[in-house]
């Protein structure tokens, strides 16, 4: 009998793929989300999640839960026998979290929170935390590796990767039958090979890669490249992309982990070669065979250029 997996957030972007390597690997994912970021299909299913049944020929049991009820989440828990739980749900855009700093205490903090806590009185103790590489805050040596300090970070989106990650940590200090493992990523990128799942963001994109494409297909006019000085061949910022599908198969790996009674793991995620923004865009205006406009915004204060370059890209996921 397949072992059935909760998915928090698990009709978005990263973990809509997730639950496709999942079921390829054998096993028996459930997947909650909230809509937060998930276009509704037919029948109130997540498109991402009824294109994936009609994939891989299967269906996949949803709920429409937010971390927040509860109730909700206990009645979730009484009904299945979890062997373990990916936790991806949260909200995630970085320029958002500093104009709305405590929705992002609130909905992260406290839903991780409910989450860990009926785990815990369901003795379900495995766990695998997305987490994210703005833990680390500005890199004080590169490449970044684990041992790298965290918790200076530069947003609130990021504190509170950080203080998930600590409270994970001391659970499975205090807890020795717990396992988890953090996986810190930089910016995931691309889709399923199928095409049929992918990126597309409600709203204004806060990542580089989709809002390219959106100015490649004509939705939004050009791109603003923030700051030009950086110390790259090009002058623009430079980031470590991973294809969403490296991502999700390492998701999996990190499950099969935990099977070791390997404790609290930490892992990074990422290729460790960075790639600059106008080398991003001219990667897809090959692959899509047309050309992006560009308007260059250059700013007084590194203060703002700071707060401008995360609004517009978001430095990580």
């Amino acid at each position: 009998m397949a072992e059935k997996v909760l998915v928090t957030g698990g009709a978005g972007y990263i973990g809509s793929h997730c639950v496709v390597e999942l079921i390829e690997a054998g096993y028996e994912p459930v997947v909650v989300d909230n809509f937060s970021n998930a276009v509704r299909g037919q029948g109130d299913v997540p498109e991402s999640i009824r294109r994936i049944e009609k994939l891989l020929d299967t269906s996949i049991e949803f709920h429409d839960l937010d971390l927040l009820d509860r109730p909700g989440l206990e009645k979730l828990f009484k009904k299945h026998s979890f062997s373990a739980v990916m936790h991806f749900a949260g909200l995630k855009a970085v320029g958002e979290s500093v104009e709305q700093p405590l929705r992002y205490y609130r909905v992260n903090l406290t839903g991780s929170i409910n989450l860990l806590e009926v785990m815990q009185a369901h003795r379900v103790h495995n766990l695998v935390f997305s987490s994210s590489a703005t833990v680390y805050g500005d890199p004080q040596h590169l490449p970044i590796d684990e041992q790298h300090p965290v918790g200076g970070c530069t947003n609130p989106y990021g504190k509170t990767k950080y203080f998930i990650e600590e409270m994970i940590k001391d659970h499975c200090k205090a807890e020795k039958d717990w396992n988890a493992v953090l996986l810190r990523y930089f910016n995931p990128i691309g889709a399923h090979s199928s095409g049929l799942i992918g990126e597309d963001p409600q709203g204004i994109p806060n990542n580089l890669l989709p809002y390219v494409a959106q100015v490649a297909i004509g939705r939004r006019k050009c791109l603003s490249v923030f700051g030009n000085d950086y110390d790259t061949t090009d002058g623009t910022g430079v980031r470590d992309y991973i294809h969403v599908v490296d991502l999700a198969k390492g998701h999996i790996a990190a499950l099969k982990k935990l099977k070791n009674s390997c404790g609290c793991k930490v892992y990074n995620l990422g290729t460790g070669q960075g790639y600059s923004v106008f080398q991003m865009v001219k990667a897809v205006e090959k692959a899509s065979g047309r050309e992006v406009s560009i308007r260059r915004v250059l700013f007084l204060s590194e203060v703002n250029c700071r707060i401008r370059v995360c609004v517009a890209f978001s430095v990580s996921n």
